[in-house]
C-alpha cells in the first residue's frame, strides 16, 4: 500500500511537471509569433484574399465591380431625408473655436493616420452600416463549410474583435466626429487620411459618403488638424477617371483650411493623395496620368500632386517609380504578411526610394485580427502584447529615418487596427478583446509619445 502511495504521488507531480513545461513552451513560442513574425508567409490565403493581383484576382475583381455597381443616380436619391438633416444639423451646429491648443498636444504633420467614416447605425442613416458586416466565406468551399455564414447583429454583436467606447456609431453624428479630432490631436498626429471614394460610389458593406467631407474638414479645422484623402479601387479607376476626380477634388475642397498640402524639397505645397491597391492597375495607365509626356497627365497643371502608391511585393517598386508616382505607402499592420508590411524590408525600400527620388512612407500599426469578419484567418493574427507590437513598429520605423510616418488605423475596427478607444464587453454571444491591464486610451498615449521621439530624433536626422 505504501508503495502503490508513492508510485501515485509520484505520477501526479510528474505530470504537473509536464503540464508546466508544454504550457511554459507554447508561450514562448506564442511570444515569439507576435513579436517577430516577420517570415510569416505571403503567399498564404489571407494575402491571396486581399490582395486581387494574386490567385483568383479575376473572380476578386469581378466581385468588388460588382458590389460598386450603384453609381450615379439612384444610389444618390436613395440617400433618406434622415442623411440630409444629420448633416444639415452638423453643419448649424458647428461649435466655434476654443483654447485647444493649451490642452492638447501640437499636431504632428508628419504623422498621417488613416480615418474610415463608413459607420452607420439606425439613429443617424436609418440602418446599421459596416457594424453589421457579413462573415467572409473562404473561397475554398471545403474550408468555408467548417466555418459560420451570416452577418453580425449590432449593437451587441459587431463586425469586430474590439468594441468602440462610443458604441455602434454613425460617422455622421457630430459628436462622433469632434470624439474622434480631439482622440486624433491628442495623439500628437497630424493629418488624417480619410478613405474616399467619388461621389454616389461606396465600398461592397457601404454607402457613399462624400458629402460628409466638408463636415469633416470643418472639425479638423477646429483642431487644427489637416485632411487628405486615400482613394479607394472605385469601379473602372484608370487614368482618366483618377484626373477628374483629383480636379473634383481639389476643386470642391482644396481651398479648405484644413486641407493638406505638403511642402516639398523645392518649396512647393502640393496636395497628397495615397492610393490604395495601386498595383491592380498596370504601369503605363498610372504613366498617362502621372507623367509629363502622359496622354492625360496631371504634372505642371493646377492639379498635380504628390501620389503615394501602396507597395505590397517587392517587385512593385519598379513598377511604382515607372508609372510616376512620387512615393510609397506600406499600409497593412501585419508585420510579415506582405514584403512591404515586413519591417526588415524597410531599410532597403527606404534605399530604392532614396537613390530614384521618392519618399517611403512606412505604415506602422498597434496589432491586427480580423476573425469576426474572416473567421478562417487565425493565423495572421497579431498580437498587440500590451502596446509592445505598436512600439516595435515605430522603432523600426524611426530606423529608416523616413520623411512621414503613416498610421494603420485610427478606427479600422473591421481588421482590428485601431487606436481609438475600446472598452472591456461581454454579451450572451461573444467576448471581446480589450486594451487592459491599460485604460482605453493607452494607444493614443504611445502615439504621442512615439510622435514626440519622431521630432526629437528629426532634429538630429537634419542636423
Amino acid at each position: 500500500i505504501l508503495n502503490y502511495d508513492i508510485m501515485a504521488r509520484f505520477r501526479r507531480r510528474t505530470c504537473i511537471i509536464l503540464l508546466l513545461f508544454i504550457l511554459f513552451i507554447c508561450s514562448i513560442m506564442m511570444a515569439l509569433k507576435t513579436l517577430r513574425p516577420d517570415r510569416a508567409g505571403f503567399g498564404d490565403p489571407f494575402g491571396l484574399g486581399l490582395l486581387p493581383e494574386l490567385q483568383q484576382r479575376t473572380v476578386i475583381l469581378d466581385n468588388n465591380k460588382n458590389s460598386l455597381n450603384r453609381v450615379q443616380g439612384d444610389t444618390v436619391t436613395r440617400v433618406s431625408n434622415l442623411h440630409s438633416i444629420a448633416v444639415n444639423t452638423m453643419k448649424a451646429s458647428m461649435p466655434p473655436v476654443n483654447k485647444l491648443e493649451e490642452e492638447l498636444s501640437s499636431p504632428n504633420y508628419n504623422f498621417h493616420i488613416f480615418y474610415y467614416s463608413w459607420f452607420g447605425n439606425p439613429q443617424f442613416d436609418g440602418k446599421y452600416i459596416h457594424w453589421n458586416h457579413p462573415l467572409l466565406p473562404h473561397w475554398d468551399p471545403k474550408i468555408a463549410n467548417n466555418y459560420p455564414k451570416g452577418r453580425h447583429n449590432p449593437p451587441e454583436d459587431i463586425g469586430a474583435n474590439f468594441y468602440p467606447e462610443l458604441g455602434s456609431y454613425s460617422s455622421k453624428d457630430p459628436s462622433v466626429i469632434e470624439a474622434h479630432m480631439k482622440q486624433m490631436r491628442s495623439a500628437a498626429t497630424g493629418v488624417i487620411v480619410l478613405s474616399w471614394y467619388p461621389p454616389g460610389m461606396a465600398d461592397e458593406n457601404g454607402e457613399p459618403t462624400d458629402d460628409l467631407v466638408p463636415v469633416i474638414l470643418d472639425y479638423a479645422h477646429k483642431y487644427n488638424l489637416k485632411v487628405t484623402f486615400h482613394i479607394e479601387p472605385y469601379k473602372d479607376r484608370d487614368d482618366r477617371s483618377m484626373y477628374h476626380n483629383v480636379k473634383y477634388i481639389i476643386d470642391k475642397y482644396g481651398g479648405h483650411p484644413a486641407f493638406y498640402r505638403h511642402k516639398t524639397s523645392t518649396g512647393r505645397f502640393l496636395p497628397m493623395f495615397y492610393v490604395y491597391d495601386s498595383y491592380v492597375t498596370i504601369p503605363e495607365i498610372w504613366a498617362n496620368l502621372l507623367t509629363t509626356s502622359g496622354s492625360q497627365t496631371i504634372r505642371n497643371t493646377p492639379y498635380d500632386a504628390l501620389f503615394i502608391a501602396l507597395l505590397v511585393e517587392e517587385r512593385h517598386k519598379h513598377d511604382i517609380h515607372r508609372s510616376g508616382f512620387d512615393g510609397m505607402y506600406t499600409y497593412f499592420a501585419t508585420n510579415g504578411f506582405s514584403y512591404g508590411s515586413s519591417h526588415h524590408n524597410w531599410a532597403s525600400l527606404k534605399a530604392f526610394c532614396d537613390s530614384n527620388n521618392l519618399m517611403f512612407i512606412p505604415s506602422v500599426g498597434p496589432g491586427y485580427i480580423d476573425t469576426s469578419i474572416r473567421p478562417w484567418n487565425n493565423h495572421n493574427t497579431r498580437n498587440r502584447v500590451n502596446g509592445k507590437y505598436y512600439e516595435t513598429a515605430f522603432s523600426a520605423a524611426l530606423l529608416v529615418r523616413p520623411e512621414i510616418i503613416s498610421i494603420t488605423s485610427f478606427n479600422e475596427w473591421h481588421e482590428g487596427t485601431q487606436i481609438e478607444k475600446a472598452v472591456p464587453k461581454r454579451t450572451g454571444q461573444v467576448v471581446y478583446l480589450d486594451y487592459k491591464p491599460h485604460k482605453p486610451n493607452v494607444y493614443l498615449e504611445l502615439t504621442q509619445k512615439w510622435s514626440e521621439k519622431y521630432r526629437k530624433e528629426q532634429e538630429q536626422w537634419l542636423m
